[in-house]
């Protein structure tokens, strides 16, 4: 039986769901009492030190699962300075609490849109996945050329092939910097979703602030659509992680909470799980 687990990406800045004078170091602990799961965005940014994964995870209860989002230039984010293996590691390393603690989901790589489907990057996917060998590894791609095309059977086998699994995408369809919704489970152990919006006005503004971009809510129809979508992920995943990444107000809390409710539903052959379950 498949695990579903539905959270958000990142776990600040939830306009009006923490309580007022709320202490932000304990946000963490408030959100897991709603969610079994979590995206770390921080960590993109920034190089955390391994304190900080160590109180995350004593900050959450049994069970709970984090997925981190790597360092900004392990993901060829910084144009100036490229992936390098002393990075790798040390970022590798910070993670370790995590690990100790069981709370690690995945490591999760989210390229730009200027990292094309081309055998170089294909080779620096098989790299990630040997960086990361005790880790699930899932990438998300943010240029059409890797899912559109005579060669996506092909890439599907090579991620297949190389224990790393393709992360699902709902987005707006525009231009060459979005990709489509590819319902295909290359790793067993895994598959995640992320929830980025349909505000196609907004996809490519230039903003101070990401919410900005990813301003949207879905309609309770809109997720609907996606139970069978779920469903059919859960048929080959054993466990499928969903992150709500429309970080605008509370819309991923509210949107997580109405996709928690119909998959609790609809869907059978399949554990949704909450919080009380996390064990």
């Amino acid at each position: 039986m498949s695990r579903i687990y539905v959270g958000t990406s990142s776990w600040a800045d939830h306009t009006n769901f923490y309580p007022e004078g709320l202490p932000k170091n304990q946000q963490i602990r408030f959100y897991a009492q709603s969610f079994p799961i979590v995206e770390i965005n921080s960590t993109f940014y920034r190089m955390m030190p391994q304190r900080n994964f160590r109180l995350w995870a004593e900050r959450t209860p049994t069970g709970f699962i984090f997925d981190v989002k790597p360092y900004r230039q392990l993901t060829w984010h910084d144009r100036k300075n490229p992936p390098d293996d002393d990075v790798i590691a040390e970022f590798r390393r910070t993670m370790q609490p995590l690990r100790d603690a069981g709370k690690l989901g995945a490591v999760h790589f989210q390229f730009p849109p200027w990292f094309t489907f081309r055998p170089s990057n294909v080779e620096y996917i098989r790299h990630v996945r040997e960086s990361f060998p005790d880790d699930r590894v899932s990438v998300e791609f943010r240029h059409r050329s890797w899912l559109k095309g005579d060669h996506v059977p092909h890439l599907v086998d090579t991620l297949h092939d190389y224990d790393v699994g393709l992360t699902v995408v709902d987005e707006p369809q525009i231009g060459s910097g979005s990709v489509p919704t590819v319902l295909e489970v290359t790793t067993p152990q895994l598959s995640i979703v992320r929830f980025h919006g349909r505000n196609y006005q907004t996809w490519y503004k230039k903003v101070k602030r990401t919410a900005d971009r990813f301003d949207y809510l879905y309609s309770e129809e809109e997720l609907q659509e996606w139970v069978p979508n779920v469903a059919k992920l859960a048929e080959e995943a054993q466990e499928l992680h969903v992150f709500f990444n429309n970080n605008r107000a509370d819309y991923a809390v509210r949107n997580a909470r109405q996709l928690t409710a119909l998959l609790q539903g609809d869907l059978e052959g399949a554990e949704v799980v909450t919080p009380s379950t996390s064990v």
